[in-house]
């Protein structure tokens, strides 16, 4: 059973699609609606569009008509709306592409989304650039040697302990008005993270480095 699902949001159109097939739910909001057309991305494997439509009228898609789903309330946005009815379809893996770029309100709106969801989904997002999400309290990923990593308190970490890294923490708190975790790099070809309380926003370069750029 496929049990991941695959949502395309309006910020910056992938390079390149994931393979459409390993997925269980295939979505869209009406914005990101726009660009899967004009990149040639199979429509007729989304399983609904969805948003109020002040991105996309529909009225020259008559063929999808049947996938489209109307979401009218303004208090949320089209990001949060689509999880929400993805969650309802039982899907709770999420591969979420065009979360970056554009309008940078947008991007800081779909992490305040994503952190809403983040204890009834696990949300990852893809970019060019990276891949990024929230990471549970005991963390360990491998096969990132020389990957860009970087470590993004929301709004603040406690007590943290890290080992693969360039600059590794012991028992150290990050928190967004005083000291961050960005532009790391990995030296081990594990990554391990802990720590006590508060949310930690995981990114991790797609391309390996030779020469890191430290800010």
């Amino acid at each position: 059973m496929k049990d991941k699902a695959l949502l395309f949001i309006n910020g910056d159109h992938p390079k390149t699609f994931p393979d459409p097939d390993q997925y269980g739910l295939i979505a869209c909001t009406d914005g990101a609606f726009h660009y899967l057309k004009q990149l040639g991305f199979p429509l007729a494997k989304l399983d609904f569009i969805s948003g109020d439509f002040d991105s996309h009228s529909g009225s020259d898609e008559s063929v999808y008509q049947d996938k489209f789903i109307l979401t009218l309330d303004q208090d949320k946005t089209d990001f949060h709306k689509a999880l929400e009815i993805i969650l309802e379809r039982g899907f709770t893996e999420i591969d979420v592409f065009g979360g970056s770029g554009g309008e940078q309100d947008h991007f800081l709106g779909n992490l305040t989304v994503a952190y809403a969801f983040k204890d009834k989904m696990n949300l990852k997002f893809y970019d060019e650039f990276s891949e990024y999400y929230f990471v549970p309290k005991s963390f360990k990923l491998k096969g990132i040697k020389n990957k860009m990593i970087s470590l993004y308190p929301f709004p603040s970490v406690e007590n943290i302990t890290t080992t693969g890294l360039n600059w590794p923490l012991t028992h150290g708190s990050l928190s967004i008005t005083s000291r961050i975790g960005t532009r790391n790099f990995a030296v081990e070809d594990e990554v391990s993270i802990q720590y006590e309380s508060g949310d930690l926003l995981f990114f991790v370069g797609i391309n390996e480095i030779e020469y890191p750029e430290i800010y």
